[in-house]
């Protein structure tokens, strides 16, 4: 039976990261032993004081409607956030407290890209970037890179793909799927070229910025020639291991920022009471307090790359941030091993889960096709399982 389900939803993609989770839990209820890798959320809790903080909101009995765009006093721990970790100067007018990232960044695209408008999206990218391009009716172009890039594309080919349509690039630093960092210097480098095409806006994620392991992120709003044209996106969903209190935010040029919270308006209203007033105490807090998880991810990150080296095929980069490894496997692609034929990173994802018993993600999803994320935000046992699991299935 055909149901008569808009345009709008029947051209969207399905998450392959919320894919992938959905079938391993399908495969756990059958019984099987499935070690998941395949989602990007830290597996430590709340840390106790962001819990204490949203208990006594709770019993200073917050819960009435928030302002759409945030509590001012939040939007003003924010402003501080911003100067002393990015050296940005944004003003309380200037941010819009979301519900979660992912709402900050749909609300973005929303008021800014109109039907036809190109998006570029430099690859790999996360995935429901495409999504939000599809949903405003806009054109996301890829620009492609490699693991022999680390992953980073080039001034050149960023000049290249840029059309009188490009209304929009997408950075993301720290980047999901893989862990990438650019350099100042990088970014400067990829800003000179914008700064010859005044109509294109800058949306810079930065949601993993304190997952970071030796370099220091650079955010993209500090280069004065940028700071107008970008929207600084970021969150306390993986730093503070925050994934289900849904508070993501932005810093803009207030006129966004003002068309942001008009759309918000419309849609959620404002966000979750007590995810806002916890979330004063997170943003304020020294990143000391959080670095205990920082250093649990770079020891399982150093663990991951070593085992997977010793896979044969397997290509694989140190990634500087984040909690994801995004190997190359295209060494794979047209083997059969034990009958089963691999042609695609899908092909090899779908192996690893019905074969080695653990969920993993195609590069496919994320712009990448000779690639898969395997995410470490698991236990050291978890993770050492799954890799001896995934070398005895390709033996």
């Amino acid at each position: 039976m055909t149901h008569p389900l808009s345009d709008r939803i029947n051209s969207l993609p399905v998450s392959q990261t919320l894919a992938m989770a959905a079938k391993a839990r399908e495969l756990r209820a059958e019984g099987k032993d499935i070690i998941g890798l395949s989602l990007g959320e830290p597996d430590f809790n709340t840390p106790d004081f962001i819990k204490d903080a949203a208990i006594e909101a709770i019993n200073q009995n917050y819960n009435s409607y928030s302002p759409v765009d945030g509590y001012a006093d939040l939007k003003e721990a924010i402003c501080t956030k911003f100067k002393r970790d990015n050296d940005l100067v944004y003003k309380p007018s200037q941010v819009v407290v979301s519900t979660g990232a992912k709402q900050s960044i749909a609300n973005i695209a929303q008021v800014l890209l109109n039907p036809g408008d190109e998006v570029l999206l430099p690859a790999p990218y996360w995935v429901s970037y495409s999504a939000i391009a599809i949903l405003c009716e806009a054109t996301y172009v890829e620009i492609p890179s490699s693991i022999e890039t680390d992953f980073k594309i080039t001034p050149e080919q960023l000049e290249a793909s840029i059309t009188p349509k490009t209304k929009m690039i997408f950075f993301n630093s720290p980047n999901n799927p893989s862990g990438t960092i650019y350099s100042e210097a990088e970014y400067r480098a990829l800003a000179a070229v914008l700064e010859k095409h005044p109509q294109i806006f800058i949306l810079s994620d930065e949601i993993y910025e304190h997952i970071n392991y030796d370099t220091k992120p650079f955010s993209f709003a500090a280069i004065e020639s940028m700071y107008d044209r970008t929207i600084t996106v970021n969150g306390l969903a993986k730093a503070f291991a925050m994934t289900g209190w849904r508070i993501g935010y932005i810093g803009a040029p207030e006129w966004i920022a003002k068309a942001c919270t008009k759309m918000q308006g419309q849609i959620t209203s404002g966000t979750n009471c007590i995810a806002q007033r916890a979330a004063i105490t997170a943003v304020l807090a020294p990143i000391s307090k959080i670095q205990y998880m920082v250093d649990e991810f770079k020891t399982r990150r150093d663990i991951i790359i070593d085992l997977l080296r010793e896979i044969d095929g397997f290509k694989v980069n140190v990634p500087e941030g984040a909690f994801y490894v995004f190997p190359d496997v295209s060494a794979f692609f047209g083997k059969t091993i034990n009958g089963y034929k691999i042609e695609t990173a899908s092909d090899f994802s779908l192996f690893i889960l019905e074969r080695a018993n653990v969920a993993t993600v195609t590069g496919d999803a994320f712009g990448t096709p000779n690639c898969i994320r395997l995410s470490y935000a698991a236990s050291e046992l978890q993770i050492r399982e799954a890799i001896k699991r995934i070398k005895e299935a390709l033996s």
